[in-house]
């Protein structure tokens, strides 16, 4: 009985997924099919795009079949496009009937923009010192009888070096620029390089790089001038920000040349000669060229998704399909002068006088394109990438950029891309000022409601070094959860558009749980989460933020950042944010303001242990991860104090000459003729010759690395470390007898070992840290209480029940004194904390 009901059972289930499969369409796809072919797993098509042809016929026809949608079926292999796969509103689905081009069982179908670059050989060219048969060559391919032109060449999928100036990571610095000649001045020691026709010039500055376009270089002994092309030549000396920087301090903007055969020497690197109609390679150790896979990218779309405004595409799916080699070509056609973001200037100036409808004080006007993209989509909802891959890119990888809402983009891998990651909504219309803020009379043209979950965005920004891992402009009701970020040139995230306190279309905004590290590897003023402009009610929560890289031609080695509220931000809840030191920036917030609560080293370790992508995405991406372990990681600023010792102490002078060093958490204490400088800082000495060639009539004194250091996260048992803190700065000299100096000295080394009871009574008082400096005689004490509490109500705490710290107490007097100035009998000085500037 028991049998013949399991009989019936597993009979009902069967005719359920038979009947499944019947009401389910299913069209085959393989490299070695047909598109004559019915389009069967047996008898599959040939192509994706004859694939959507006949889905979009039998959507036309309401044939039963597609009942329970359509499901694209694409075997394992590589499908070589002509054109980019199109996406029309008659593609759509519905809920319950979608259409999804996903992969085979196990497959990994590649939609590639490229072409193979086959039957290499060593050429006889001897050039550059190297012997002939060092370099190989190919005949370049073309297309309708034109040199087809790339940027990018990868090499068995690595890619390879557009032949240039400097030696491998290395650049040069430039001299000077010339605005009024629209000129720039380069050391020009190594005559082996030669001005050819399609040379540019690689140059960063400041949050952005640019390509331009060489158009002669004139030699003057070890020095040349170069003059560029139009139209960025006019743009390039004519924007105000960001442009070519000259610096004592941190040194002028570097630059590389490249696109030259007279630079083409090392290994890894490349070059297209479109007049011999040949391409030239040096192998990397372990390439061989007769056998390599050689892939120059030839289309700059892969997929567009394109609806209209009333007429949207909807409930379409790509589920693990890869889309590589897109190229990118604007910046040899027109170069490329980024405003921020990967954005290119169309046109910009500085204004003579300041001053928009806007904004009351704005100098600078800009108006800019937008670069393109692998996979574009506008005017489409309810789509879904979902196990994709975007790798080997020139430009962005996926960009929703208009009328795109409740779009799904979930656990996909971003990887070796040339531009931004991921884009999302409008930054500026090409006939809009970019500091205009966004406003429609039509909702539906706003990016809204998406969700950006479980992604992987590594290797990225890897030609224009100011994009970024997601990069969003003009949205609203966005959602960027549990991403991990790595091994970006710039930052992380950024959100928002437009530098304005002006309400506009962006509300509502979510970036929470992501881990983001590795990032500024090239550029600075930079974060791992960036915002601009009013965006009510926006969060950024329970983020994991950490290892920053060490970036050797940055035109601020200071400005690095975890969080970072740039110009007009308002509307924030930032919260919970798990960062190693509180490295923030707040920068001209809007007056409605933001919350900033708990975002430091010390919030919940659950939030820590839950950024980033989520099960069962994380195991299957965890493998691509990119860390560049051979690049240096930035310094992490440490407890400093700088005192000023003088008469006439000019404090707001030197406020405005330490500004540039970014120390986290600084503040000032004084006492008559003493000031203290006390905060979290990279190389201290080189603030202490700033101060001195401003002060030369100062003593300076820097006290570091201190000789007791009580951490209450460290020593209190489930300590609760409080988020901000009061720090009470006090001063006193050591005896003069050296050996109870030592003394001294060795009992603070010690203390923890053998003097447990003090660190018991400053926990028991919640002191948060004390830490003790000492510059020859002379000691410096800074204790840090939660903000809000006094030093005369916690201290008595230390000595509660504790009676060692009495003993304690008793025993240190003999080693202190009091500084020159002080009162007879006075040891410990306490300074007063030098009160902020007011905000007029």
């Amino acid at each position: 009985m028991r049998l013949n009901t399991l009989t019936k059972v597993l009979i009902i289930f069967l005719i359920t997924i038979c009947t499944f499969s019947m009401n389910a369409a299913e069209i085959w796809v393989s490299p070695q099919g047909k598109d004559t072919n019915p389009g069967t797993k047996v008898s599959p098509l040939g192509t994706v795009q004859m694939a959507v042809r006949k889905a979009r016929e039998l959507r036309r026809l309401k044939d039963a079949s597609i009942k329970d949608g359509i499901r694209i079926i694409v075997m394992n292999g590589t499908y070589y496009l002509n054109e980019p796969l199109f996406v029309r509103p008659e593609d759509s689905g519905t809920a319950d009937c979608p259409t999804t081009i996903e992969a085979d069982a196990n497959a990994k179908p590649i939609l590639s923009g490229g072409i193979e670059i086959k039957n290499w050989k060593k050429s006889t060219l001897a050039i550059n010192g190297l012997k002939a048969g060092t370099i190989w060559e190919a005949n370049a391919p073309q297309q309708a009888g034109e040199i087809i032109n790339y940027r990018q060449l990868w090499v068995n999928g690595k890619k390879a070096v557009r032949a240039k100036s400097t030696a491998g990571t290395q650049m040069d610095r430039i001299l000077s620029w010339d605005a009024a000649t629209e000129t720039c001045w380069i050391p020009f020691k190594d005559k082996s390089v030669k001005f050819e026709p399609g040379m540019e010039m690689y140059i960063v500055q400041w949050w952005a790089i640019a390509n331009l376009r060489i158009k002669n270089i004139e030699v003057v002994k070890d020095s040349a001038r170069l003059s560029f092309e139009q139209p960025e030549s006019k743009i390039q000396s004519e924007h105000p920000w960001p442009a070519p920087w000259i610096s004592k301090n941190n040194g002028n903007s570097a630059f590389y040349l490249n696109n030259g055969i007279s630079m083409l020497n090392e290994p890894g690197e490349w070059f297209l000669d479109r007049k011999k109609a040949k391409i030239y390679y040096i192998p990397r150790k372990g390439e061989d060229l007769a056998s390599a896979k050689v892939t120059a990218p030839v289309l700059e779309n892969l997929v567009k998704i394109e609806g209209t405004l009333d007429t949207p595409v909807h409930h379409f799916n790509f589920k693990g399909i890869s889309f590589q080699y897109s190229n990118w070509l604007r910046p040899s056609q027109q170069g490329h002068v980024p405003l921020q973001a990967g954005m290119y200037l169309l046109d910009a100036y500085k204004l003579k006088t300041p001053g928009t409808p806007n904004q009351a004080t704005l100098e600078n006007q800009g108006w800019v394109g937008r670069p393109r993209a692998a996979v574009e989509v506008n005017y489409a909802n309810n789509t879904l990438f979902e196990s994709c891959t975007f790798e080997h890119l020139s430009s962005t990888g996926l960009d929703l950029h208009r009328g795109t809402n409740h779009n799904i983009v979930k656990g996909n891998l971003f990887k070796d891309i040339g531009g931004n990651g991921i884009n999302l909504g409008v930054f500026s219309e090409e006939s809009f000022e970019a500091h205009l803020p966004y406003t429609v009379k039509d909702d539906r043209v706003v990016c809204s409601d998406e969700l950006i979950t479980d992604n992987l965005i590594t290797n990225v920004a890897n030609e224009d070094w100011g994009c970024l891992g997601i990069a969003a402009g003009f949205i609203k009701n966005l959602t960027i959860e549990h991403n991990e970020i790595s091994d970006v040139a710039y930052s992380g995230i950024s959100m928002g558009w437009g530098w304005t306190h002006t309400d506009n279309v962006m509300r509502n905004n979510k970036i929470q749980r992501n881990k983001i590290h590795h990032y500024a590897k090239h550029l600075h003023d930079v974060a791992g989460i960036y915002t601009l402009s009013s965006q009510p009610e926006s969060r950024i929560e329970e983020n994991y933020i950490d290892k920053v890289y060490n970036s050797l031609y940055a035109h601020d080695p200071f400005l690095w950042l975890y969080l970072y509220t740039d110009e007009g931000s308002q509307g924030f809840t930032i919260k919970n944010n798990w960062i190693p030191i509180q490295k923030i920036l707040k920068n001209n917030n809007g007056p409605k303001g933001n919350i900033w609560q708990d975002n430091y080293a010390f919030v919940d370790p659950k939030i820590k242990e839950n950024a980033g992508i989520r099960a069962p995405y994380n195991n299957l991406l965890a493998k691509e991860v990119v860390v560049d372990e051979a690049w240096g990681l930035q310094e992490m600023p440490k407890s400093v104090a700088i005192e000023l010792i003088g008469k006439d102490l000019d404090i707001e002078k030197i406020k405005s000459t330490i500004k540039g060093f970014r120390i986290v958490g600084e503040e000032l204490y004084q006492w008559e003729n003493h000031l203290v400088i006390y905060g979290l800082m990279n190389q201290p000495e080189r603030t202490k010759r700033k101060l001195a060639l401003a002060f030369p009539k100062l003593e300076i004194k820097i006290y570091e690395n201190p000789v007791y250091d009580f951490q209450n996260f460290q020593r209190c048992k489930d300590a609760k470390v409080a988020s901000e803190w009061e720090n009470i700065v006090l001063t006193a000299n050591l005896v003069e007898d050296e050996k109870l100096q030592k003394e001294y000295v060795n009992y603070h080394t010690t203390q923890f070992e053998k003097w447990p009871e003090i660190a018991k009574g400053f926990c028991n008082a919640d002191f948060q840290q004390l830490q003790v400096f000492k510059n020859g005689r002379q000691l410096m004490l800074v204790i840090s209480i939660p903000k809000g509490e006094s030093l005369d109500k916690l201290n008595p705490k230390t000595t509660e029940n504790n009676p060692r710290v009495d003993d304690w107490n008793n025993l240190m007097k003999k080693y202190q004194t009091g500084i020159e100035g002080s009162k007879p009998g006075e040891v410990w000085i306490f300074l007063n904390k030098v009160k902020a500037e007011e905000k007029k």
